[in-house]
């Protein structure tokens, strides 16, 4: 049996490593789970070595003292029993109820170094218990976990996102000068008793977030990317995301206090740069955000003046019951489904009742009435969505000008509208306003290739992905506008990289491959690749019937296009004239986008260089009707 047993959360194990190997150095005998085979039977042998260690080593985490540390817990029990126990924090954690009598020895941000005084507190705690006499080890180095108790019991197995090198497009790797400027804010825990209330604890880190990406001079990671590594150390998820800083930190709610921890850590060395606990009333939580956004810009060097501290707080409330509701119409807007948005916009107008000032709510109203009337609505309450989405994004504005998303807000209601210039100098106001901001980033990248500024849009969306490297909406709109550019080979190439890097995304970039291939003459190619989305979806048909024309199968391409009417209506009159122009037939063509025109099908936002129209280009009716669209300059 072994000298020491450690007991730690699966997700902690590389941080957990330097520990078991000094130990090991030390010549003692080191048991963790990492030892369990595949076909040992690890109940047994877990409690086998627990019950015989001289010593047992807790490591206490943000994870292992939250709602899912449970066998933590209860090791520590065993090993509170058998006087064995030997508490270590890596995170400053306040220990669960039972533990708090015996003072925790803190290793926060510890790299390995045997000789500072925090590793020969815990050294001298071991020997104590275990005896100080050195003996060679008898266990194998320290190499990969095998199986893992806790990802067995669950019965589940763990699906990672491969983030290998890119291969040509390193150009996405930022510079040393970026990444010491930039920061991922990764989900906050929760480790309140209610495990409903995460929603919550993941809300906080995204107002931090939007806070931060209102400051100029940081660079922000993005919510999808950050939400991907929130299960990884600080120093693998720096990694992964290419960030010199990571944010992290928990929230506990009680009915008489809310306490709430953060922690800045060096993405290269793992060691704070700054933390904080706040253990206030729950109306404090909006002070304490704004604290943490100040704080965390401060360390990283960021100025942070009159301008900028405005930034942090712009658009927000002081009613926190009005901010727990407007965070959780965030989180229930997520699930994209009509009763998802329906009761996400209640929630809004419950906070907006509580305060009328809540330029944030208001805005957020706005973009989700814009996004319902354009998937949901009928054709009377259409226009009735976005007047109410105009006035309330008009509302959130006249509170807060200078709202970043008020503007992105009234940019979508405009782009609905088919009103060009006023979109375009909304959203090109926003992301001034929030350089840092991933999301605005690709929106104006992917509006900057619509109105043919190319190279523009590409050095954009080359930012976007930089902010949010796990998302592949970014990649969505580099594709895109490779593709716009009549880049069709480079857009192949690309295409092609992104179903690599997001291999779960078995659709990815498939339709923009087969466009490409169908306008590079590889009709068969394109096929292929069309296949990989359902049959009746509107791309795919569109391509195909394309591909008929350009084959010589007029029958085939009327079949296709008759498919696309029936399966969509009105809803593909876009896409009906592209066909139409592909088979040279200019009049239906060209009525087809002027019925587009009638019902404002976003399809046209695209017209002014959409590669499959170039055959009907130089009719007047088609300048006209690009005129009647009023594209700015870019």
């Amino acid at each position: 049996m072994s000298d020491v047993f450690v007991s730690y959360k699966a997700e902690d194990r590389k941080r957990v490593k330097p520990l078991v190997e000094a130990l090991q150095a030390e010549g003692f005998s080191v048991w963790w789970d990492e030892q369990i085979g595949g076909g040992a039977a690890w109940r047994s042998a877990i409690e086998s070595e627990l019950n015989a260690a001289k010593c047992v080593i807790v490591i206490w985490s943000n994870r292992s003292v939250g709602p899912d540390g449970t066998f933590v817990q209860d090791e520590a029990t065993r090993a509170q029993q058998r006087h064995a126990y030997v508490p270590v924090l890596i995170d400053k954690v306040h220990l669960p109820l039972g533990f708090g009598e015996t003072q925790a020895l803190p290793l926060t941000g510890w790299r390995g170094d045997r000789a500072d005084p925090r590793y020969e507190a815990v050294l001298v705690a071991v020997r104590r218990n275990a005896g100080g006499k050195k003996r060679a080890s008898t266990r194998a180095p320290v190499g990969q976990p095998r199986v893992d108790r806790r990802t067995m019991i669950a019965g589940g197995s763990v699906a990672a996102l491969a983030v290998a090198g890119v291969g040509g497009w390193a150009l996405f790797k930022p510079s040393s000068a970026e990444a010491s400027r930039s920061i991922a804010v990764l989900p906050f825990a929760n480790l309140s008793a209610d495990a409903s209330q995460a929603y919550f604890s993941d809300g906080i880190a995204e107002e931090i977030r939007s806070a931060l990406g209102r400051v100029a001079g940081l660079k922000v990671v993005g919510r999808t990317s950050s939400e991907a590594v929130r299960n990884d150390d600080a120093e693998t998820a720096a990694k992964k995301l290419g960030v010199g800083s990571i944010l992290t930190g928990s929230v506990r709610q009680s009915p008489s206090t809310i306490r709430i921890s953060a922690e800045l850590i060096d993405g290269q060395t793992g060691l704070d740069k700054w933390s904080q606990d706040y253990d206030r009333a729950p109306g404090d939580a909006i002070k304490i955000q704004t604290d943490i956004a100040e704080n965390v810009a401060s360390a990283l060097s960021a100025a942070l003046g009159t301008v900028a501290r405005a930034a942090v707080s712009l658009g927000g409330t002081q009613n926190p019951e009005a901010q727990r509701l407007f965070i959780e119409a965030v989180s229930i807007a997520r699930g994209n489904l009509r009763t998802d948005f329906q009761k996400a916009l209640q929630l809004l107008d419950s906070a907006i009742a509580l305060d009328p000032q809540y330029a944030d709510a208001y805005a957020r109203e706005a973009l989700l009435l814009i996004v319902y009337s354009n998937n949901y609505a009928g054709a009377i309450e259409l226009p009735n969505d976005r007047a109410d989405a105009l006035r309330s994004a008009s509302k959130a504005l006249s509170i807060a000008p200078n709202l970043p998303a008020g503007h992105r807000a009234l940019s979508a209601i405009y782009n609905s509208n088919l009103q060009m210039a006023p979109a375009y100098a909304e959203l090109k106001r926003a992301r001034e306003l929030a350089p840092g901001d991933a999301d605005t980033l690709s929106a104006f990248a992917d509006f900057s290739a619509r109105l043919g500024a190319t190279s523009a849009a590409l050095s954009f969306a080359d930012e976007a992905i930089r902010l949010d490297p796990l998302n592949i909406r970014p990649y969505d709109v580099r594709l895109d506008a490779l593709f716009t550019a009549r880049r069709y080979e480079d857009a192949v190439a690309f295409g092609k990289f992104e179903r690599t890097r997001f291999p779960d995304k078995k659709a990815a970039a498939a339709v923009a491959i087969g466009d490409s291939l169908v306008l590079l003459g590889r009709g068969n190619d394109a096929e292929t690749y069309y296949a990989l989305v359902p049959a009746d979806f509107w791309a795919r048909l569109t391509g195909e019937a394309i591909i008929r024309t350009r084959a010589g199968d007029r029958a085939g391409a009327e079949q296709k296009a008759n498919q696309l009417q029936a399966q969509y209506g009105a809803a593909a009159s876009t896409q009906l004239g592209e066909i139409y122009a592909q088979m040279g037939d200019r009049d239906r063509a060209l009525a087809a986008l002027e019925a587009a025109y009638a019902i404002k099908d976003a399809g046209l936002t695209n017209l002014k260089n959409d590669a499959f129209l170039d055959p009907i280009r130089s009719d007047p009716r088609f300048t006209a009707l690009i005129g009647k669209m009023n594209f700015p300059l870019a």
